[in-house]
């Protein structure tokens, strides 16, 4: 199998799993890796064993490189993604795709200019868990879809992040930090969506900051912080997602149901790759533990890269890609904007209902 040469940007924290995984696939080499802090830059590059630390235009300019790895902040993702496509290369982005639809949708147009393709994290609903899912809906194990509930609830990451003010700026709260996972899963599960209607709120316009080192610092809530929506998906299921920042508690609420004529599916929490999945059919009293479908149960951040090189090499369509990243993007605006204008938002995009996992375990080492 020929292999793809990797670059990554962006060398913070979420950098180390990436770093850390890449290599584990043989078509994959990880060559080179750039920070605006170099020495951020040479200190991951030293530990993962990476051949070459750079500035962002030396990576940029390095003819050796297929694809880049966008580990930037989100409110630069697309700024740096449309340079990785000018430069002619591939761009894998993490979550999200970009900040507003319009700056998504210059990415996308850019990639198709340019003859290349865009990838974009989340790529959780690659791993077992969410495919088990998958297989058992596909299986027809719980009849047809009805209806789907799904619960992302916090008390704000002012209690425990080191520096937690991004997440109560413009792109984020709960709904665009954990979202992506939620509506990546559901339309993986349940096909793309037809239309919204939302509702949220800033429930507090300011909050204290609880975490070292910036215990006692202020922010300014600038995001809603509570959200909660249906959402009609184009197959007729009728979906809920709640959202929140505000909320103490929720820890027995379960991150995803999914209900059918036959039966009802208890999904695991989307942010993570393995399960439990189970299962309740109709004449059953209790659900039933059920075997996960594949060995991608840890943390694989990096597969959605795997399988977008494994699709390039091979002529084919990558699951985790721009078109799918673009309408979870829309669909997270679409709960903004029916909240402020008090209406239905119905979705301008749409996408393929992601295909079952198949890539084979042959790409690992």
């Amino acid at each position: 199998m020929s292999t793809f040469k990797i670059g990554i940007i962006g060398c913070g924290y979420i950098s180390s799993i990436y770093m850390e995984n890449i290599p584990a696939f043989n078509h994959l080499t990880l060559v080179a890796c750039a920070d605006l802090d170099l020495e951020r830059a040479r200190s991951q590059a030293e530990h993962y064993g990476i051949p070459k630390a750079c500035t962002v235009q030396e990576l940029l300019s390095d003819p050796e490189i297929d694809l880049v790895i966008n580990l930037t902040l989100p409110k630069v993702h697309a700024e740096v993604s449309l340079q990785i496509l000018e430069a002619g290369k591939h761009v894998y982005v993490e979550k999200p795709l970009a900040i507003s639809l319009q700056e998504a949708k210059l990415v996308l147009d850019k990639a198709e200019e340019k003859g290349l393709l865009v990838g974009s994290a989340p790529d959780t609903f690659l791993g077992a868990g969410i495919q088990t899912a998958l297989r058992l809906i596909e299986n027809g194990d719980i009849g047809v879809p009805i209806g789907a509930s799904a619960f992302v609830i916090s008390r704000g990451h002012e209690h425990w992040h080191p520096n937690p003010a991004f997440y109560y700026e413009e792109g984020g709260g709960p709904l665009f930090d954990m979202g992506p996972y939620y509506l990546t899963a559901l339309i993986a599960l349940l096909g793309p969506i037809d239309r919204i209607a939302g509702s949220a709120r800033i429930s507090y316009p300011e909050r204290t900051i609880l975490s070292e080192p910036n215990a006692g610092q202020k922010i300014e809530v600038l995001t809603e912080t509570h959200i909660a929506g249906t959402i009609d998906f184009a197959s007729g299921a009728i979906g809920t997602l709640t959202s929140s920042f505000d909320a103490f508690g929720g820890s027995t609420l379960p991150p995803i149901e999914i209900y059918g004529s036959e039966g009802t599916l208890l999904v695991p929490d989307p942010n993570t790759f393995g399960g439990p999945v189970r299962l309740r059919k109709k004449d059953q009293e209790d659900f039933t533990d059920i075997p996960l479908v594949s060995s991608f149960q840890d943390n694989a951040r990096g597969i959605g890269v795997a399988d977008m090189a494994h699709a390039i090499l091979n002529g084919e369509t990558h699951c985790a890609n721009g078109a799918l990243a673009y309408h979870v993007l829309e669909a997270m605006h679409g709960f903004l904007i029916s909240s402020r204008d008090s209406a239905y938002y119905r979705m301008e995009s749409s996408c393929t209902k992601p295909e079952a996992f198949s890539i084979s375990e042959r790409v690992f080492k």
